[in-house]
Formats: structure tokens, C-alpha cells, sequence
């Protein structure tokens, strides 16, 4: 499971981004196509990461090391439509030596209601797709809080609009 079992509390954290569904990502009957699902845990991923001060492409360039992704899984629980904010809720579910779980909820702004529900398995690998090591750091970096809040790559001002 986890690296260290005093460190449960922080991995059970979520982090939240926001995306609006855009046109292109709906079906002919309005209903947002089932594939997008898992582009929008990757984001969550991604602004999960990003809060905690790294990228993907910081781990590729400079530690030779590549989250693949091994195993995803989706319950879609209600449609999402074109326009529909939702909130991205990503957290780490697992973390080991060489391998780490996301778990994701997507749940519309406008009511609250959770529309889908998911994990991603993750290996760590090296340029030629052999298992390797989490690089040095990147496990506390994830399992630290976030520096701030984002929107879809973009930071979140904590004060309200005038």
C-alpha cells in the first residue's frame, strides 16, 4: 500500500480542477462520449501533480522516469453535458517503490452530483519501458499538500471577484 502507513492521512487527500465540458467532447445526443472520461482523470493527475510543484515532463527530462499508464477503470454513474463545469477530484489511493494508484470522482458543479468515478494503475518505467524506481523526491512531493489551487493549468485566486 502506502510507503509509509503514517502517511494514509495525506494520501487520502483530493485535490480539485475544474473543466467545462466543451462541444466537440458530446455525442450526436448531447451526452458528453464515454472515452473523454479518461482524458479528464489525466488532467486531474496532471493538476494533481502540478500543485504539488512538478510535471510529467520534469520527471521525462530530467529523472528518465515515465508514469505508464498499466490498468484504468471508469463507472460512469450520470450523463455530463455540453457546458456542465465539473470539478475533477484526484487523489493517490497507492503509492509504492515503483508503482502508484490515482482515484478520481467527477462530480458537476451546478448540483453536485457525482457522474463518474474511476482509478488509474501507474508504473514506473524508464525511456525503453523498463521498471525502474520512483526518481528521489517525487514520492514526498506527492504525498505533500498543494502549493495552490488550479483550474485546467491555471492558478485559482483564494480571493472572491469583486
Amino acid at each position: 500500500m502506502v510507503t509509509n502507513p503514517n502517511e494514509q492521512e495525506e494520501v487520502d487527500q483530493w485535490h480539485e480542477a475544474l473543466l467545462r465540458v466543451r462541444y466537440a467532447e458530446t455525442d450526436k445526443m448531447g451526452v458528453v462520449y464515454h472515452a473523454n472520461y479518461l482524458v479528464w482523470f489525466e488532467i486531474g493527475r496532471t493538476e494533481f501533480c502540478r500543485a504539488r510543484g512538478f510535471s510529467y515532463r520534469d520527471m521525462e527530462e530530467n529523472e528518465n522516469a515515465f508514469l505508464v499508464v498499466a490498468e484504468s477503470y471508469c463507472r460512469y454513474k450520470a450523463p455530463a453535458y455540453y457546458d456542465d463545469v465539473l470539478i475533477v477530484r484526484t487523489h493517490i489511493t497507492e503509492l509504492r517503490r515503483r508503482s502508484l494508484r490515482f482515484g478520481y470522482e467527477l462530480v458537476r458543479e451546478s448540483d453536485g452530483v457525482v457522474i463518474a468515478e474511476g482509478e488509474t494503475g501507474h508504473v514506473v518505467t524508464d525511456g525503453n519501458g523498463r521498471v525502474r524506481s520512483m526518481p528521489t523526491g517525487f514520492a514526498e512531493l506527492l504525498l505533500a499538500p498543494p502549493n495552490e489551487p488550479v483550474v485546467a493549468g491555471e492558478p485559482v485566486s483564494e480571493e472572491p471577484p469583486l
